[in-house]
């Protein structure tokens, strides 16, 4: 389990820089929607999002950074909590980096904590 939304923040981001996807789709609820960077789809099953990490696995290597100052946290009602802030990505397959404003809810009560994560580029990035 996880101490605040923020860490499973953390967790999302160590698994996406380590390559670990299958750790990263383990954080997803089988509830979870997710709205991601790179697609103009809703994923809403593990199946949608597993399909979504192996496609940027596909780009090569893959580094998301965070930009500290950005990250806001907020408390929703018991054990819901979310966080949001922006990143950078990173991939192999281009010296063009994209930033991206994130928001993740999570479920600190299950372990597979989000329940819904929407990223999409930041406009004139």
């Amino acid at each position: 389990m996880y101490k605040d939304a923020h860490a499973v923040l953390d967790t999302w981001l160590s698994g996406v820089n380590a390559g670990e996807f299958e750790a990263v789709i383990g954080l997803y609820n089988p509830r979870a929607i997710l709205l991601p960077t790179f697609s103009n789809k809703v994923l809403a099953d593990h199946e949608s999002i597993q399909g979504y990490f192996e496609q940027l696995g596909r780009r090569g290597s893959i580094s998301v950074e965070l930009f500290e100052s950005t990250v806001h946290s907020q408390h929703y009602a018991d054990k819901i909590e979310g966080v949001v802030g922006v990143y950078r990505w990173h991939f192999g397959d281009t010296d063009e980096p994209a930033d991206a404003r994130f928001t993740f809810t999570a479920d600190l009560s299950q372990p597979a904590t989000i329940l819904h994560h929407h990223s999409s580029v930041v406009p004139g990035s």
